[in-house]
């Protein structure tokens, strides 16, 4: 399964592209197959990302992106355009991801959680000198301490921080996405910040 994505951006999607959306929606509820086809070239490497941050074991993530998918295309006759399409997929694909987690035993984490753009800033701003060899030792330990301590959170403190602070999601796209409530989105994001800062508290201090 191939992957293309307009930008290939982590941090938002491009301009249009709700309408855009939409309209292939509309085309694949009137059982255009094809429309449908093309909604999921558009997002299918966004979604196998996510599903993988949110599995303990990436090597599922695909073929349960390919179960989100295939249940969004037997539910897309109930999507009336009330959210933007990603974020109802989203939503489809955290719920799949949930399942799976829940259907198998927790594994330990082999793949890398990239640090954020902001979390990149924050941590260069307080290395002094951020090209000598120890403070690259510094950043990779940096790295390893977040990825950590995001595999550590509670899954639902790990799935807001990851729709937050990876896949660029707002506050009421993520609430959506999680269905549950924008004050309880801000709480978990809240509360994530918090263990990775005590996490990287040692190392910066």
């Amino acid at each position: 399964m191939k992957s293309r994505e307009p930008g290939d951006e982590d941090a938002g999607l491009p301009a249009g592209t709700e309408q855009s959306d939409l309209e292939l929606v509309r085309r694949a509820q009137q059982n255009e197959r094809g429309a449908f086809d093309l909604l999921v070239l558009k997002y299918q490497h966004k979604v196998i990302k996510l599903v993988a941050r949110l599995l303990r074991d990436p090597t599922e993530a695909e073929d349960v992106a390919q179960e989100a998918f295939v249940k969004a295309y037997r539910a897309l006759g109930s999507f009336r355009g009330d959210s933007a399409f990603y974020t109802w997929l989203y939503r489809i694909a955290v719920n799949t991801a949930r399942n799976s987690i829940a259907s198998r035993q927790r594994r330990p984490l082999d793949y890398e959680v990239e640090l954020s753009e902001s979390e990149q800033n924050n941590v260069a701003a307080r290395l002094k000198h951020d090209d000598t060899p120890e403070a690259t030792v510094l950043s990779e330990e940096i790295r390893q301490t977040v990825n950590e301590a995001i595999e550590l959170l509670p899954e639902d403190l790990r799935t807001a921080i990851v729709l937050r602070e990876i896949e660029g999601l707002s506050y009421e796209e993520i609430a959506t996405a999680m269905d549950c409530p924008v004050g309880t989105v801000r709480s978990r994001i809240f509360r994530a910040r918090e263990a990775i800062d005590r996490a990287l508290k040692p190392l910066l201090d």
